[in-house]
């Protein structure tokens, strides 16, 4: 097991000198300056890797290596199979070549369409006093039902839930209705987009029609363009699961479950294309077996999320600590390091999100990626490695 870190380049307000004294060795990035569907140049690529491996301050070597692309985002165009869609595919085979040239072999993606993982409470306050990312269900479905006022809303939702949703509403402050608007669609660390309400509405228009297995169609549609490039170039490319996975807006979502990743891993053959195993989303379903699917798919795993949520029993989760939580991440290091033993290959992971706390309180921080939570998050994580390889 290698440990990573993401990182969002010269503006993340933690720096490359902080990411060094975390235990981290290698560095998950992405080039978010570049807009969706452009190629990345390797102009751009090597900038970043210079960022990365050489501390200018210092003067010297970070010993940090960018390991791990997350996310080449996929455009709009590409999941609906609409406008300049084929450009786009094109560009994005160009940016693997790229990626491969400069020594970068593992490329993250999502398939979410419009938006990215979700959360309508970036501060939840914990009974500690650190604050944690949150989804609540009820909040969301106000959201839905009374501010956005989607069209054909009603249909997604039971009575009960209805009547809960229209509950919180009357109780919401402006203030409350205004950080749910934000926090749902203007736009969060690594999202693809951002959206005013009027361009919410019109993005999702343009999804009638796209059911599950129409999405799913357009994106076996893109890997058999971008697999044989992946291929060619030894470059391993992993889906990332739907972030809370369940349909939302209407929006279908397609790698939520075990049916889901196997449709994927059944459909391509190759040991390139993989699943990016995010504990953190697939855990908020109880039903997901998460140690099943590492042990299953291992050898197609380049890549783990590790972080646990707290479960309610309305659909609602919030990010807990790492050793905390409704997932067992003892279980999954365990499955990772059979794995390993087994194929002989490394999977990197990351602790995924970090409660902010202590000194980075006072502080402006990426919501869920504050330094000193997920310098925690890889102490408890680093802990359990040890303990698991001394007494199994």
């Amino acid at each position: 097991m290698r440990y990573s870190w993401r990182w969002f380049g010269p503006k993340d307000p933690v720096s490359i000198q902080d990411v060094r004294q975390t235990g981290a060795t290698d560095i998950v990035s992405a080039l978010h300056h570049i807009p969706n569907g452009e190629v990345w140049s390797i102009k751009e690529i090597k900038k970043r890797q210079h960022e990365i491996e050489w501390d200018d301050i210092n003067n010297e070597k970070t010993n940090l290596k960018w390991t791990i692309v997350e996310s080449v985002p996929v455009h709009e165009d590409i999941k609906k199979r609409t406008g300049n869609y084929q450009q786009y595919i094109e560009n994005y085979k160009q940016s693997i070549r790229n990626l491969a040239t400069c020594g970068l072999k593992i490329v993250i993606y999502n398939f979410m369409p419009i938006i990215d993982w979700t959360r309508t409470d970036l501060s939840y306050r914990l009974p500690n006093g650190a604050l944690a990312l949150r989804f609540d269900f009820n909040e969301f479905a106000a959201f839905d039902l009374f501010m956005l006022e989607r069209e054909n809303a009603y249909k997604d939702y039971t009575s009960e839930q209805i009547a809960k949703a229209e509950e919180v509403f009357k109780q919401l402050t402006d203030a409350d209705k205004a950080r749910i608007i934000k926090n749902i669609i203007a736009g969060l660390p690594g999202a693809e987009e951002s959206f005013t309400m009027e361009e919410f509405r019109a993005a999702l228009k343009q999804y009638d029609g796209i059911d599950a297995n129409k999405l799913r169609e357009h994106l076996f549609a893109f890997l058999k363009e971008i697999m044989p490039v992946a291929d060619e170039c030894g470059v391993r490319v992993a889906i990332h699961p739907d972030d809370p996975p369940r349909p939302m807006f209407g929006l279908p979502r397609i790698l939520s479950n075990e049916n889901d990743i196997r449709a994927i891993m059944d459909g391509f053959n190759s040991k390139n294309c993989g699943v990016n195993v995010c504990a953190g989303s697939l855990g908020v379903n109880a039903d997901n077996d998460l140690e099943k699917f590492i042990r299953i798919w291992g050898e197609r795993i380049p890549f783990v999320h590790l972080r646990s949520v707290k479960r309610e029993a309305d659909g609602s989760f919030y990010e807990d600590e790492h050793i905390s939580g409704s997932t067992n991440l003892a279980k999954l290091i365990k499955a990772i390091i059979d794995i390993e033993k087994e194929t002989g290959k490394e999977i990197i992971i990351r602790p995924d999100h970090g409660h902010q706390m202590l000194d980075d309180l006072r502080k402006k921080t990426n919501p869920g990626y504050s330094c000193i939570g997920r310098m925690k998050g890889i102490a408890e994580l680093k802990g359990m490695e040890l303990a698991i390889r001394t007494f199994s």
